[in-house]
């Protein structure tokens, strides 16, 4: 059996798309039929779900580091930049594609369609599906934007109101 080079050390926060944070709690290794396989357990900080991971996959499931404090001042800028085409398309095909945003992991695709949402809304009522999403994508970025600037959640959260206002 080789050794796996680890990315992830327990103790790390890091990101899974569509979940959110998590924080490593530990590095396990199972036998998973014939073979023996390492994963990392995770715990997310909204839910306090736990899911395992397989280390040799991490990457292809899109696993990643939190942003760095640089990155935030990208997604505010997606947030911050208002010269954007929403297509009247119906609400279904765009829930669909927003949804597949939101699943990439991305957070600026994730700022994106946040910003894409809020905008929307001051046009239209939006569905209860996409009034969930702005939840998602909102709670997302705080999380993420609040771990990478060691800041308050609530400092984030009240930094992107007030870009909506």
């Amino acid at each position: 059996m080789s050794a796996t080079v680890e990315m992830f050390r327990v103790g790390d926060m890091a990101v899974y798309p569509a979940h959110g944070v998590g924080k490593i709690e530990s590095i396990e290794s199972r036998k998973v039929g014939e073979m023996e396989q390492s994963f990392y357990v995770m715990r997310f900080i909204e839910s306090n779900m736990t899911v395992m991971i397989p280390t040799t996959t991490c990457g292809t499931v899109g696993l990643r580091n939190i942003i760095s404090a640089d990155d935030v001042q990208s997604v505010f800028a997606i947030l911050n930049h208002r010269d954007v085409e929403t297509e009247s398309q119906p609400w279904n095909q765009r829930y669909r594609e927003y949804t597949n945003k939101i699943k990439t992991g991305s957070i600026f695709e994730i700022a994106a369609v946040l910003r894409d949402l809020l905008l929307l809304r001051g046009d239209k009522d939006l569905s209860f599906g996409e009034r969930k999403m702005v939840d998602t994508a909102k709670t997302l970025l705080v999380k993420e934007i609040a771990l990478a600037k060691q800041i308050q959640e609530e400092q984030v959260a009240e930094h992107i109101d007030r870009i909506f206002s």
